[in-house]
Parts: structure tokens; C-alpha cells; sequence
């Protein structure tokens, strides 16, 4: 047996090359390399063996107890800059599974479901104030909804000083690793220097640091008013307590509701954004849509939104064609192990390649085109289909993400006549070379109420 093959180049030029097309990139290794393959890569160019193969995604999903550690040195230093040391996303072992017990409950079930009028009623709050037979950017305007959205409902905060403030804090920090500099200093821990409030750096590390103040004094004075009548996710986990009976501590909640706000408000507007795209894109799927959403007779239940079948295909087959992120967070070989007759020692990196398992042609034929049927005719596993990841790392708020994106969809459509300005083809742009988003500027405009 031997090790995967992959491109012979420096390490540093494939790094690079990822960071300049990460999809093109991927594609073309996979089209030379099959199903595994191996790249120089992550910020000390270790051999990182991405997979796109289902059986070996599921033998690694599977066996993260024994032969994968699904946390690796590479994975550490991509989240650091994003959340501190008490977050899910750091922590592993019995240490992760205490956290994934206290976080599930506010995540699932009716909990999840007690947000759906929430959703729809902000959603008609925004799409009401844009101008009608005027371009908007529908990236904006879906921020603007994933904001609301979070900060109603993990936070229970509708207005006033903190809010705002807390709002402008979180989106000029979250643009701040839109360039390509961004990027490289994410990747690159020795670019990572504080050179002061102008420099890069110095500037993202400000930034979070007056938005972690502001979120400690709403922990503080939520703690003090000891009012837990709340729905919303922030008065849910001030309760919550573990199997010794141990609440969470100021640090922790801090923390994961960083981590919520980090990995939970761009990636579901980017989601909107593809489903109203793609709906307006193709007509033939936008009718169908409209003439599913017209048997509810007028009818606004959250959850008969939500169980409509050709509803959940075209935002199913939205997280297929480009899901958010390209590739599945980085898992490390324990003991000797084979896979798909490769033998790879401890310490080895592998990669389930989220976009490349999305479009093979095998699961998914003419993979390029965008087909919500595929998922009406059959089901697919969690090897073959995974946008949110997999394993135990599997995004915690997927059930509150596809809620969101169903009911925001289905409100715009029952309410607002749209049209895409321009005639661009739908392309992705990347952004820290693993978030697929539509690209930048692609408008539409409101021509008026639905019939």
C-alpha cells in the first residue's frame, strides 16, 4: 500500500493556489487524482488526504472513537482567530460531549420550532422597507434577516444601544476576513501580529475585543435580573445544567454564543441568498414553488411551511450544489489505519470534501445543474449528502438553519414579486477559500406584491 497521490509542487504554491480558486483547484485534483488525494497543506503544510469518496467518509464519521480524532492542530489554528478556548468547536472528548449536551436542548425539538412566527415576522419587517422597482443587494438585504434573526432569538434583544452596537461590531468583523490578506493570516499563524490598531490584525483583534465587552455586560445583567421567562437561547442556557448540576460559567456562555454568532449569521444568509437566487433563476422552479405554497390556502403555520416536500427539495438541492462550506472540518489519524487500500500513519489529516462528494456524478447525474427532483425520488445518507458536516461535529444548529431558510424563502415568495436585474450566470465566490457565497453584488429588485 501507499500513500495517496496528489501534485508534486511547493507546498506554499498549493497553498496559495487553494487560497486563489479553491474550488478549481479541488476539481482539477480530484478529475487527476480520483476519489483521494493529497495536498500540502494547512498553515505547516502537512499532508492534508482529502476524500470524497462515501464509504470513506463513512468509515471516518464512524470510527472517531477509535481511528479518527475529529480535531487536529490544522482545525485548531483555523477557528482560533473566530471563537476563545470554552467554545464546542475547541474542546474534544468528554469535554465536547458535555458541551453538545448542554447546547442540544435549545437547538431541537419544540424549542426550534417556537422560533417559526419569530422568523417569518422579521422577515416581512425587512423585505417591507426595500424600495419597490429599485435594485437592492440581496446579500444585504438576507444579513440584514440572519441578523434579526440572532439576535431575537439566541440573544432576545429587538432594539436598543447594545443591539445596535452589538449588530455594527459583529459585521465589521465579520468583513474584515473578506480579503484575500484575511485569508492568509487565518492559514498563515506566523502573519498573525498585532502591529496596532491600522494593521490587519490589530484591527480584527480590536474589533473583537470591544464586541466580547459587550457581550459579557448582556451576560452580566441578564444573570443579575434572574427573569428565565425567556424563549430566546441566551435566558435557555443561563438554565441549563450538566450531570453534576454545574451551570455554565460567564467565559462559557461567552464563548459559545461567539461561536453561534460567528458560524451562524453569514452562513444561513448565504444559504437565503443561493434559494432566492436560484428560485428566481429558474422559473419552472420558482412556479412549482408558488403553486406548493398556495395548497396551505393562505395558511401562515410555521411547521406546514416547513413539511412541504418540494419546498425542502429546493433548499435541499441549494445546500447541495454549493454548500456553504466546501469541505468538512479536518479529522486526525489515531493508529495505523487503512483507507480505500491507502495505509496512513498517526498523525495524517483527512479531509471529507464536502463539495466534491455533493457533485459526483455517480449520486448526483449532470451534478452541475440545479434539479430539486433529485431529492424527491430518493433519499440520500449522511455520507452522500452533507452539508452541515458530519459526525460529532455536525453544525449543532442545522435544525434552526434550515428552519430559517425554508420559512424566510416561503414568506418572500407568498408576499413579493421579484426579479433577478441582471443576467449573470450564478457563480460562487469563496471567502477564507472554504465559504461558497453567491457573487458580491448580485441584485434584485421588488416589481411588487404577490398575487
Amino acid at each position: 500500500m501507499k500513500h495517496p497521490d496528489g501534485p508534486k509542487s511547493p507546498a506554499l504554491l498549493q497553498l496559495l493556489q487553494w487560497i486563489a480558486n479553491p474550488i478549481g483547484y479541488m476539481e482539477a485534483a480530484r478529475e487527476r487524482y480520483g476519489d483521494i488525494f493529497t495536498l500540502q497543506f494547512g498553515f505547516d503544510f502537512s499532508p492534508h488526504v482529502f476524500v470524497s469518496n462515501p464509504q470513506a467518509i463513512q468509515q471516518i464519521f464512524t470510527n472517531e472513537s477509535k481511528q479518527f480524532s475529529p480535531f487536529s492542530e490544522s482545525f485548531y489554528n483555523f477557528v482560533k482567530p473566530f471563537v476563545e478556548g470554552h467554545s464546542i468547536l475547541m474542546a474534544s472528548g468528554k469535554r465536547h460531549r458535555r458541551k453538545r449536551q448542554l447546547l442540544m436542548p435549545p437547538f431541537h425539538g419544540e424549542r426550534v420550532r417556537a422560533y417559526g412566527a419569530q422568523i417569518c415576522n422579521i422577515t416581512e419587517q425587512v423585505m417591507s422597507h426595500l424600495p419597490q422597482n429599485k435594485p437592492f443587494c440581496v446579500r444585504h438585504a438576507m444579513l440584514d434577516i440572519s441578523l434579526k434573526v440572532i439576535f431575537q432569538v439566541v440573544f432576545g434583544l429587538c432594539e436598543g444601544e447594545r443591539s445596535e452596537r452589538l449588530k455594527q461590531l459583529l459585521c465589521e468583523w465579520l468583513d474584515a476576513v473578506a480579503s484575500p490578506i484575511a485569508t492568509s493570516q487565518m492559514l498563515l499563524p506566523f502573519l498573525q501580529k498585532d502591529l496596532g490598531a491600522w494593521s490587519p490584525w490589530g484591527y480584527w483583534l480590536r474589533l473583537k475585543k470591544q464586541f466580547s465587552e459587550l457581550l459579557y455586560t448582556e451576560i452580566a445583567e441578564r444573570r443579575q435580573q434572574s427573569d428565565f421567562s425567556g424563549t430566546d437561547i441566551l435566558t435557555l442556557l443561563l438554565q441549563v445544567r450538566d450531570e453534576a448540576g454545574e451551570a455554565m460559567t460567564d467565559e462559557e456562555l461567552h464563548d459559545e454564543l461567539l461561536t453561534l454568532l460567528a458560524a451562524g449569521h453569514e452562513t444561513t444568509a448565504i444559504s437565503m441568498t443561493w434559494a432566492l437566487l436560484w428560485v428566481h433563476h429558474l422559473p419552472s422552479v420558482g412556479n412549482k414553488l408558488l403553486e406548493e405554497l398556495n395548497t396551505l390556502g393562505g395558511s401562515c403555520d410555521p411547521m406546514a411551511i416547513f413539511r412541504l416536500p418540494y419546498l425542502t427539495a429546493v433548499c435541499s438541492e441549494v445546500a447541495r450544489i454549493y454548500p456553504v462550506f466546501s469541505l468538512n472540518f479536518p479529522h486526525q489519524v489515531r493508529e495505523s489505519v487503512e483507507l480505500m487500500g491507502y495505509h496512513l500513519e498517526p498523525g495524517t489529516k483527512v479531509v471529507a470534501h464536502i463539495y466534491l462528494t455533493h457533485h459526483r456524478e455517480d449520486l448526483y447525474p449532470e451534478p452541475k445543474q440545479f434539479k430539486p427532483e433529485r431529492f424527491l425520488e430518493r433519499e440520500f445518507s449522511p455520507y452522500e449528502y452533507l452539508p452541515f458536516g458530519g459526525g460529532i461535529r455536525r453544525c449543532l444548529g442545522a435544525a434552526l438553519a434550515q428552519l430559517q431558510i425554508k420559512l424566510v424563502l416561503a414568506t418572500i415568495l407568498s408576499r413579493y414579486q421579484l426579479v433577478i436585474s441582471d443576467s449573470q450566470p450564478l457563480r460562487p465566490q469563496s471567502r477564507l477559500s472554504v465559504l461558497l457565497m453567491p457573487t458580491s453584488g448580485v441584485k434584485m429588485v421588488v416589481t411588487g406584491e404577490a398575487p
